[in-house]
């Protein structure tokens, strides 16, 4: 049996959600707690290999094997690298300079470089919705990348930029995986490419950071990467596939109009950030990008004028 294109949200399936925008919001708060005290290279060597060792224990459990053939450890290699290792570095360091609200922000615009990307391979159909919502999206990008019209471009734009580059290595991630991963099952690919991204950094990180047993981080920090491995990475993911198995990819989108909110709230009220009023503006017009890509919104609107 074939599932629905657009299958029903339910009352579980939206309590999941919100959850899940909770703990991927959540990431930007433990990250910059995290990348106050230890190398942002560290902090994603940390991440992937601890939510790695905590998924291979899930698959243990339930007694799924991982891959035997070297193609799909091949893939799962390329997959580990942008939407684990490129993306984590990225967002990691950026928020040794920008606040993590604003990280959150920028990496709403995934699905923007997602339909755009998937357009270019030939993957998907470019609708006319999903036109106006690419175009209204840069906008808002636009909006948050302005300079200041008294001091004009601050040293934190390349930190901006960081993080758009990261929301392009996600969308990259989600046109690879569906076209060379949607045969796995989604828990083996999370492990797998989790497990791939750790090996990837460990010479990354031995080159790259010296003397990382020298380190003195304190017990907030070390909570802070435990609670972003665990609870923002293995726990989250867990939630990711049981939302995408019962409701689908199309609603499993809505998560990234979410993440940018719980992740503002969490900064303004345990780190003290404030955002820039063109960054609240930039994320309402992203937002209404997001939702003209999605459709069901504009379709909504409709049905009530017409009443």
């Amino acid at each position: 049996m074939t599932q629905a294109a657009n299958p029903r949200m339910g009352g579980a399936e939206w309590a999941l959600l919100i959850l899940l925008s909770l703990l991927w919001g959540g990431s930007f708060f433990f990250a910059k707690l995290g990348v106050a005290e230890l190398p942002p290279l560290l902090v994603v060597f940390l991440r992937v290999a601890l939510a790695a060792f905590a998924l291979g224990a899930v698959l243990a459990l339930l007694r799924q094997p991982l891959p035997t053939d070297g193609r799909t450890w091949l893939a799962l290699f390329a997959m580990g690298a942008v939407n684990n290792v490129i993306p984590f570095a990225l967002f990691f360091w950026s928020q040794t300079h920008i606040a993590s609200g604003l990280a959150a922000i920028l990496n709403a615009t995934t699905p923007l470089f997602g339909v755009i990307i998937a357009q270019l391979v030939g993957q998907e159909r470019l609708t006319i919705n999903r036109a106006l919502g690419v175009a209204i999206g840069i906008g808002g990008v636009a909006i948050m990348l302005a300079p200041d019209p008294v001091n004009g471009f601050g040293g934190d734009t390349l930190a901006e930029c960081a993080c758009l580059a990261a929301a392009f290595s996600y969308g990259v991630a989600g046109v690879f995986g569906r076209r060379f991963l949607r045969d796995l099952p989604p828990l083996v690919t999370a492990a797998g490419q989790l497990m791939a991204s750790t090996a990837i950094m460990l010479p990354v990180v031995a080159l790259a950071v010296s003397d990382p047993w020298s380190l003195r981080p304190s017990d907030g920090a070390i909570a802070a990467v435990i609670g972003l491995a665990l609870i923002s990475t293995a726990l989250a993911y867990v939630i990711y596939f049981r939302i995408l198995a019962k409701a689908g990819s199309t609603n499993i989108l809505l998560v990234t109009l979410l993440i940018p909110v719980s992740a503002a709230l969490l900064g303004g009220l345990f780190l003290g950030e404030r955002l820039a009023t063109r960054h609240i503006i930039g994320m309402v017009v992203i937002a209404l990008g997001l939702a003209a890509i999605d459709g069901r919104p504009i379709a909504a609107a409709r049905r009530a004028l017409g009443r």
